[in-house]
Protein backbone atom coordinates (compact mmCIF):
# COMPACT_ATOMS: atom_id res chain seq x y z
CA UNK A 1 0.00 0.00 0.00
CA UNK A 2 1.32 3.28 -0.85
CA UNK A 3 2.77 5.76 1.95
CA UNK A 4 0.50 8.64 2.52
CA UNK A 5 2.40 11.71 1.92
CA UNK A 6 1.72 13.10 5.61
CA UNK A 7 -0.71 12.18 8.06
CA UNK A 8 -3.02 14.74 10.18
CA UNK A 9 -2.45 15.68 13.44
CA UNK A 10 -5.74 14.02 15.17
CA UNK A 11 -8.02 16.22 17.58
CA UNK A 12 -6.90 19.37 15.61
CA UNK A 13 -8.48 21.25 12.99
CA UNK A 14 -7.59 19.57 9.73
CA UNK A 15 -5.06 22.04 7.80
CA UNK A 16 -6.34 22.87 4.03
CA UNK A 17 -4.96 24.90 1.60
CA UNK A 18 -6.78 25.58 -1.55
CA UNK A 19 -4.60 27.28 -4.03
CA UNK A 20 -5.67 28.97 -7.47
CA UNK A 21 -4.57 31.80 -9.76
CA UNK A 22 -7.15 32.40 -12.25
CA UNK A 23 -11.39 33.12 -12.11
CA UNK A 24 -12.74 29.98 -13.39
CA UNK A 25 -10.69 28.35 -10.66
CA UNK A 26 -11.94 31.16 -8.26
CA UNK A 27 -15.64 30.18 -8.81
CA UNK A 28 -15.04 26.84 -8.63
CA UNK A 29 -13.50 26.82 -5.36
CA UNK A 30 -15.16 29.67 -3.68
CA UNK A 31 -17.72 28.13 -2.51
CA UNK A 32 -15.36 25.07 -0.90
CA UNK A 33 -13.15 27.56 0.33
CA UNK A 34 -16.61 29.35 2.44
CA UNK A 35 -18.01 26.26 3.51
CA UNK A 36 -14.07 25.17 4.82
CA UNK A 37 -14.12 28.11 6.09
CA UNK A 38 -17.35 28.04 8.08
CA UNK A 39 -16.34 25.13 10.21
CA UNK A 40 -13.31 26.21 12.18
CA UNK A 41 -13.35 22.91 14.36
CA UNK A 42 -12.82 20.80 11.96
CA UNK A 43 -10.99 22.75 9.41
CA UNK A 44 -8.25 25.80 9.39
CA UNK A 45 -8.36 26.96 5.45
CA UNK A 46 -5.39 28.52 4.37
CA UNK A 47 -5.83 30.27 1.52
CA UNK A 48 -3.17 31.23 -1.55
CA UNK A 49 -3.48 32.58 -4.86
CA UNK A 50 -1.15 32.69 -7.23
CA UNK A 51 -3.06 35.36 -9.15
CA UNK A 52 -1.69 33.93 -12.62
CA UNK A 53 -4.67 35.96 -13.92
CA UNK A 54 -4.70 39.09 -11.60
CA UNK A 55 -7.65 41.50 -12.13
CA UNK A 56 -10.17 38.60 -12.88
CA UNK A 57 -9.15 36.51 -10.02
CA UNK A 58 -9.79 39.64 -7.66
CA UNK A 59 -13.16 39.97 -9.01
CA UNK A 60 -13.93 36.92 -7.81
CA UNK A 61 -12.60 36.92 -4.72
CA UNK A 62 -14.55 40.10 -4.10
CA UNK A 63 -17.78 38.81 -5.01
CA UNK A 64 -17.18 35.44 -2.82
CA UNK A 65 -15.66 37.66 0.34
CA UNK A 66 -12.69 35.80 0.05
CA UNK A 67 -9.37 37.25 1.10
CA UNK A 68 -6.35 35.06 0.52
CA UNK A 69 -3.88 34.32 3.08
CA UNK A 70 -1.03 34.28 0.64
CA UNK A 71 -0.31 36.27 -2.41
CA UNK A 72 2.02 35.55 -4.71
CA UNK A 73 1.48 37.90 -7.52
CA UNK A 74 2.62 36.22 -10.02
CA UNK A 75 1.41 37.69 -13.02
CA UNK A 76 3.56 39.98 -15.55
CA UNK A 77 2.65 41.17 -19.36
CA UNK A 78 3.18 38.67 -21.61
CA UNK A 79 3.82 35.98 -19.25
CA UNK A 80 4.26 32.46 -21.06
CA UNK A 81 3.77 29.13 -19.71
CA UNK A 82 7.01 28.10 -18.29
CA UNK A 83 7.25 31.68 -16.49
CA UNK A 84 4.00 30.89 -14.78
CA UNK A 85 5.23 27.39 -13.95
CA UNK A 86 8.49 28.82 -12.52
CA UNK A 87 7.61 31.83 -10.39
CA UNK A 88 4.63 29.35 -9.38
CA UNK A 89 6.69 26.66 -8.06
CA UNK A 90 9.32 28.97 -6.48
CA UNK A 91 6.43 31.19 -4.58
CA UNK A 92 4.73 27.49 -3.43
CA UNK A 93 8.26 26.42 -2.35
CA UNK A 94 8.12 29.77 0.23
CA UNK A 95 4.51 29.00 1.17
CA UNK A 96 5.06 25.33 1.96
CA UNK A 97 8.29 25.83 4.01
CA UNK A 98 6.54 28.59 6.53
CA UNK A 99 3.12 26.11 6.26
CA UNK A 100 3.19 22.29 5.62
CA UNK A 101 -0.75 22.01 5.50
CA UNK A 102 -2.08 18.68 5.95
CA UNK A 103 -3.69 18.69 2.22
CA UNK A 104 -3.25 20.90 -0.51
CA UNK A 105 -6.18 21.68 -2.63
CA UNK A 106 -6.38 22.57 -6.62
CA UNK A 107 -9.29 22.38 -8.94
CA UNK A 108 -9.28 21.90 -12.65
CA UNK A 109 -6.50 22.48 -15.42
CA UNK A 110 -4.29 25.60 -14.92
CA UNK A 111 -0.81 26.27 -15.00
CA UNK A 112 -1.39 26.28 -11.24
CA UNK A 113 -3.05 23.44 -10.59
CA UNK A 114 0.06 21.51 -11.89
CA UNK A 115 2.60 23.73 -9.98
CA UNK A 116 1.02 23.10 -7.07
CA UNK A 117 0.40 19.69 -7.57
CA UNK A 118 4.14 18.84 -8.04
CA UNK A 119 5.37 21.71 -5.49
CA UNK A 120 3.43 19.76 -2.46
CA UNK A 121 4.64 16.12 -3.86
CA UNK A 122 8.56 17.86 -3.87
CA UNK A 123 7.44 18.65 0.35
CA UNK A 124 5.35 15.16 0.67
CA UNK A 125 2.40 16.96 1.44
CA UNK A 126 -0.84 15.17 0.07
CA UNK A 127 -2.81 16.92 -2.68
CA UNK A 128 -6.71 16.87 -4.01
CA UNK A 129 -7.89 17.15 -6.96
CA UNK A 130 -10.99 19.08 -7.08
CA UNK A 131 -12.60 18.36 -11.19
CA UNK A 132 -10.45 15.49 -11.76
CA UNK A 133 -10.74 13.46 -14.61
CA UNK A 134 -11.84 15.15 -17.43
CA UNK A 135 -9.95 13.91 -20.52
CA UNK A 136 -10.04 14.68 -24.41
CA UNK A 137 -7.15 12.12 -24.81
CA UNK A 138 -5.58 14.94 -27.24
CA UNK A 139 -2.55 15.81 -25.80
CA UNK A 140 -2.69 19.13 -27.45
CA UNK A 141 -6.45 19.75 -27.40
CA UNK A 142 -7.38 21.87 -25.36
CA UNK A 143 -3.75 23.53 -24.79
CA UNK A 144 -1.98 23.16 -22.43
CA UNK A 145 -5.44 21.86 -19.75
CA UNK A 146 -5.17 18.15 -21.47
CA UNK A 147 -1.50 17.77 -20.65
CA UNK A 148 -1.87 19.88 -16.79
CA UNK A 149 -4.77 17.27 -16.20
CA UNK A 150 -2.89 14.28 -16.87
CA UNK A 151 0.14 15.45 -15.33
CA UNK A 152 -1.70 16.11 -12.05
CA UNK A 153 -3.32 13.01 -11.98
CA UNK A 154 0.17 11.30 -11.31
CA UNK A 155 0.37 13.39 -8.54
CA UNK A 156 -2.95 13.27 -7.04
CA UNK A 157 -3.85 11.58 -3.34
CA UNK A 158 -7.69 12.30 -3.61
CA UNK A 159 -9.50 12.47 -6.70
CA UNK A 160 -13.14 14.88 -6.62
CA UNK A 161 -14.52 13.62 -9.64
CA UNK A 162 -17.70 15.57 -10.70
CA UNK A 163 -19.35 12.67 -12.93
CA UNK A 164 -19.28 9.21 -13.25
CA UNK A 165 -17.79 9.44 -16.35
CA UNK A 166 -14.48 11.24 -15.01
CA UNK A 167 -14.39 8.46 -12.61
CA UNK A 168 -14.24 5.92 -15.16
CA UNK A 169 -11.46 7.43 -17.08
CA UNK A 170 -9.40 7.99 -13.37
CA UNK A 171 -10.40 4.09 -12.90
CA UNK A 172 -8.86 3.29 -16.47
CA UNK A 173 -5.69 4.95 -15.82
CA UNK A 174 -5.54 3.08 -12.95
CA UNK A 175 -6.57 4.68 -9.69
CA UNK A 176 -7.65 3.11 -6.66
CA UNK A 177 -11.58 3.33 -6.31
CA UNK A 178 -10.62 4.32 -2.61
CA UNK A 179 -8.78 7.56 -3.68
CA UNK A 180 -12.00 8.99 -5.81
CA UNK A 181 -14.94 10.80 -4.64
CA UNK A 182 -17.74 11.93 -7.14
CA UNK A 183 -18.86 14.55 -5.97
CA UNK A 184 -20.65 16.79 -8.58
CA UNK A 185 -18.95 19.94 -9.70
CA UNK A 186 -18.56 22.95 -7.66
CA UNK A 187 -19.13 25.14 -10.69
CA UNK A 188 -22.76 24.49 -9.75
CA UNK A 189 -22.82 25.29 -6.06
CA UNK A 190 -20.89 29.01 -7.23
CA UNK A 191 -23.52 29.12 -9.40
CA UNK A 192 -26.97 28.54 -7.24
CA UNK A 193 -25.20 30.61 -4.14
CA UNK A 194 -25.37 33.63 -7.25
CA UNK A 195 -28.52 32.76 -8.13
CA UNK A 196 -30.18 32.15 -4.59
CA UNK A 197 -29.34 35.49 -2.59
CA UNK A 198 -30.62 37.44 -5.82
CA UNK A 199 -26.72 38.55 -6.05
CA UNK A 200 -27.31 40.23 -9.17
CA UNK A 201 -25.10 43.20 -10.79
CA UNK A 202 -26.10 46.20 -12.65
CA UNK A 203 -24.36 44.13 -15.35
CA UNK A 204 -21.73 45.55 -18.22
CA UNK A 205 -24.57 44.82 -21.02
CA UNK A 206 -25.16 48.67 -22.71
CA UNK A 207 -27.51 47.13 -25.07
CA UNK A 208 -29.90 45.85 -22.99
CA UNK A 209 -32.35 48.96 -22.98
CA UNK A 210 -31.98 50.20 -26.37
CA UNK A 211 -32.45 46.41 -27.67
CA UNK A 212 -34.62 44.97 -24.77
CA UNK A 213 -36.58 43.14 -27.51
CA UNK A 214 -34.14 41.28 -29.28
CA UNK A 215 -32.80 37.82 -28.43
CA UNK A 216 -29.64 37.60 -26.79
CA UNK A 217 -26.87 35.54 -27.83
CA UNK A 218 -24.19 34.94 -25.22
CA UNK A 219 -20.70 34.42 -26.53
CA UNK A 220 -17.19 34.06 -25.04
CA UNK A 221 -13.88 32.84 -26.82
CA UNK A 222 -10.65 32.86 -25.53
CA UNK A 223 -8.73 29.26 -25.70
CA UNK A 224 -5.50 29.59 -26.48
CA UNK A 225 -6.16 26.28 -29.32
CA UNK A 226 -8.60 28.77 -31.16
CA UNK A 227 -6.01 31.64 -31.62
CA UNK A 228 -5.29 32.31 -35.34
CA UNK A 229 -7.87 30.92 -38.39
CA UNK A 230 -10.24 29.00 -35.96
CA UNK A 231 -11.08 32.43 -33.85
CA UNK A 232 -11.24 34.34 -37.51
CA UNK A 233 -13.66 31.44 -38.15
CA UNK A 234 -15.57 32.10 -34.83
CA UNK A 235 -16.31 35.84 -35.53
CA UNK A 236 -16.96 35.58 -38.73
CA UNK A 237 -19.94 33.24 -37.99
CA UNK A 238 -21.17 35.72 -35.47
CA UNK A 239 -21.38 38.31 -37.74
CA UNK A 240 -23.33 35.75 -40.61
CA UNK A 241 -25.80 34.87 -37.77
CA UNK A 242 -26.52 38.31 -36.57
CA UNK A 243 -26.91 39.74 -39.91
CA UNK A 244 -29.00 36.68 -41.02
CA UNK A 245 -31.12 36.83 -37.76
CA UNK A 246 -32.53 40.58 -37.24
CA UNK A 247 -34.51 39.79 -34.10
CA UNK A 248 -31.23 38.98 -32.47
CA UNK A 249 -27.77 40.74 -30.99
CA UNK A 250 -24.84 39.38 -29.28
CA UNK A 251 -22.85 40.16 -26.28
CA UNK A 252 -19.90 39.08 -26.07
CA UNK A 253 -17.78 40.03 -22.81
CA UNK A 254 -13.96 39.79 -23.96
CA UNK A 255 -10.94 38.20 -22.50
CA UNK A 256 -7.99 41.10 -21.84
CA UNK A 257 -5.59 38.88 -23.82
CA UNK A 258 -4.61 41.17 -27.03
CA UNK A 259 -4.68 38.24 -29.52
CA UNK A 260 -7.79 37.74 -28.98
CA UNK A 261 -9.33 41.27 -28.85
CA UNK A 262 -8.26 42.55 -32.14
CA UNK A 263 -9.80 39.61 -33.88
CA UNK A 264 -12.89 40.26 -32.16
CA UNK A 265 -12.84 44.19 -32.56
CA UNK A 266 -12.02 43.95 -36.34
CA UNK A 267 -14.67 41.63 -37.17
CA UNK A 268 -17.44 42.56 -35.13
CA UNK A 269 -16.68 46.53 -33.57
CA UNK A 270 -18.63 48.31 -36.25
CA UNK A 271 -21.81 45.66 -36.12
CA UNK A 272 -24.63 47.95 -33.78
CA UNK A 273 -26.16 44.87 -32.35
CA UNK A 274 -22.84 43.40 -31.13
CA UNK A 275 -21.17 44.58 -27.88
CA UNK A 276 -17.99 43.53 -27.38
CA UNK A 277 -18.09 44.23 -23.86
CA UNK A 278 -15.15 44.43 -21.14
CA UNK A 279 -14.97 41.00 -19.21
CA UNK A 280 -17.81 41.09 -16.82
CA UNK A 281 -17.13 40.54 -12.74
CA UNK A 282 -18.84 36.52 -11.86
CA UNK A 283 -21.68 38.15 -10.36
CA UNK A 284 -22.44 40.53 -13.72
CA UNK A 285 -21.68 37.07 -16.27
CA UNK A 286 -24.30 35.10 -14.14
CA UNK A 287 -26.66 38.36 -14.96
CA UNK A 288 -25.72 38.27 -18.60
CA UNK A 289 -27.33 34.07 -18.30
CA UNK A 290 -30.62 35.69 -17.44
CA UNK A 291 -30.43 37.71 -20.69
CA UNK A 292 -29.85 35.08 -22.94
CA UNK A 293 -31.74 33.77 -25.28
CA UNK A 294 -28.46 30.73 -26.62
CA UNK A 295 -25.11 30.66 -25.49
CA UNK A 296 -22.14 30.05 -28.00
CA UNK A 297 -18.77 29.30 -25.97
CA UNK A 298 -15.65 27.86 -26.06
CA UNK A 299 -15.23 27.72 -21.77
CA UNK A 300 -15.56 24.73 -19.95
CA UNK A 301 -17.18 26.41 -16.83
CA UNK A 302 -19.99 28.12 -19.37
CA UNK A 303 -20.42 24.40 -20.78
CA UNK A 304 -21.46 23.44 -16.96
CA UNK A 305 -23.20 26.92 -15.91
CA UNK A 306 -25.84 27.23 -18.66
CA UNK A 307 -27.50 23.91 -18.88
CA UNK A 308 -28.41 24.49 -15.33
CA UNK A 309 -30.54 27.33 -16.08
CA UNK A 310 -32.12 25.83 -19.48
CA UNK A 311 -29.72 27.64 -21.98
CA UNK A 312 -28.72 25.60 -25.13
CA UNK A 313 -24.80 25.88 -25.54
CA UNK A 314 -22.98 25.55 -28.81
CA UNK A 315 -19.70 24.19 -27.91
CA UNK A 316 -16.76 26.28 -30.59
CA UNK A 317 -14.31 23.84 -30.21
CA UNK A 318 -12.74 20.19 -31.94
CA UNK A 319 -12.87 18.53 -28.80
CA UNK A 320 -14.41 18.87 -25.01
CA UNK A 321 -13.33 17.46 -22.39
CA UNK A 322 -16.81 17.53 -20.90
CA UNK A 323 -18.54 15.20 -23.11
CA UNK A 324 -21.83 14.94 -20.37
CA UNK A 325 -23.22 17.65 -21.43
CA UNK A 326 -23.41 16.60 -25.31
CA UNK A 327 -24.64 12.87 -24.55
CA UNK A 328 -27.16 14.58 -22.20
CA UNK A 329 -28.38 16.94 -25.02
CA UNK A 330 -27.92 19.86 -23.51
CA UNK A 331 -24.53 20.71 -25.70
CA UNK A 332 -23.42 20.29 -29.09
CA UNK A 333 -19.74 20.37 -30.21
CA UNK A 334 -19.77 22.51 -33.45
CA UNK A 335 -16.25 23.28 -34.07
CA UNK A 336 -14.72 26.92 -35.29
CA UNK A 337 -15.80 26.40 -38.82
CA UNK A 338 -18.02 29.30 -39.99
CA UNK A 339 -20.60 27.08 -42.23
CA UNK A 340 -20.84 24.97 -39.43
CA UNK A 341 -21.34 27.42 -36.73
CA UNK A 342 -23.70 29.53 -38.69
CA UNK A 343 -25.99 26.38 -39.29
CA UNK A 344 -25.99 24.98 -35.95
CA UNK A 345 -26.87 28.47 -34.73
CA UNK A 346 -29.20 28.99 -37.03
CA UNK A 347 -31.54 25.87 -36.42
CA UNK A 348 -31.32 26.71 -32.66
CA UNK A 349 -33.17 29.79 -33.99
CA UNK A 350 -35.52 28.96 -36.18
CA UNK A 351 -36.76 25.83 -34.79
CA UNK A 352 -38.76 25.95 -31.16
CA UNK A 353 -38.58 22.40 -31.05
CA UNK A 354 -35.09 21.88 -31.59
CA UNK A 355 -34.48 24.86 -29.24
CA UNK A 356 -36.70 22.90 -26.32
CA UNK A 357 -35.09 19.75 -26.53
CA UNK A 358 -31.71 21.25 -25.97
CA UNK A 359 -33.33 23.56 -23.10
CA UNK A 360 -35.39 21.02 -21.12
CA UNK A 361 -32.89 18.34 -21.11
CA UNK A 362 -31.36 16.82 -17.40
CA UNK A 363 -28.00 18.53 -15.76
CA UNK A 364 -25.43 16.20 -15.16
CA UNK A 365 -22.96 18.19 -13.62
CA UNK A 366 -24.24 18.89 -10.23
CA UNK A 367 -26.61 19.55 -7.32
CA UNK A 368 -24.74 22.28 -5.98
CA UNK A 369 -23.61 20.34 -3.26
CA UNK A 370 -20.09 19.43 -4.01
CA UNK A 371 -18.55 20.95 -1.81
CA UNK A 372 -20.23 19.32 0.91
CA UNK A 373 -19.13 16.25 -0.49
CA UNK A 374 -15.80 17.58 -0.47
CA UNK A 375 -15.90 18.70 3.34
CA UNK A 376 -16.66 15.18 3.88
CA UNK A 377 -14.45 13.22 1.71
CA UNK A 378 -11.62 15.59 3.12
CA UNK A 379 -12.81 14.28 6.81
CA UNK A 380 -13.18 10.69 5.78
CA UNK A 381 -9.41 10.95 4.37
CA UNK A 382 -8.00 11.71 7.31
CA UNK A 383 -10.01 9.22 9.10
CA UNK A 384 -12.53 11.41 11.04
CA UNK A 385 -15.73 10.54 9.66
CA UNK A 386 -18.08 8.30 7.05
CA UNK A 387 -17.36 8.01 2.82
CA UNK A 388 -19.95 10.99 1.62
CA UNK A 389 -22.61 9.02 -0.30
CA UNK A 390 -21.69 9.88 -4.68
CA UNK A 391 -23.42 12.16 -6.24
CA UNK A 392 -26.39 11.57 -8.63
CA UNK A 393 -27.42 12.87 -11.71
CA UNK A 394 -30.54 15.36 -11.35
CA UNK A 395 -32.61 17.05 -14.03
CA UNK A 396 -34.41 19.81 -14.90
CA UNK A 397 -33.98 23.58 -14.57
CA UNK A 398 -34.86 25.33 -11.44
Amino acid sequence: MPTQPNTPTLNTPLVVMPIFGTRPEAVKMAPLVNRLKARPADFRCVVCVTAQHRQMLDQVLQAFGIVPDYDLDIMQAGQTLTQVTTRALEGLEHVFTELKPDIVLAQGDTTTVLAAALAASYQKIAFGHVEAGLRTDDKFDPFPEEINRRLTGQLTDLHFAPTTRAVANLRREGVAPAAIYLTGNTVIDALKQVVRNGERGTGSSTLSTQHSALRTILVTTHRRENWGAPLEGIAAALHDIVEKFSDTRIVLPMHGNPIVRETLQRVLGEHPRVELAEAAGYVEFVRLYDEAYLVLTDSGGVQEEAPALGLPVLVLRRTTERPEGIEAGTAKLVGTEREDIVREASRLLSSKAAYDAMSHAANPYGDGRAGERIAAALLHWAGRGPRPADFGVVSGKE
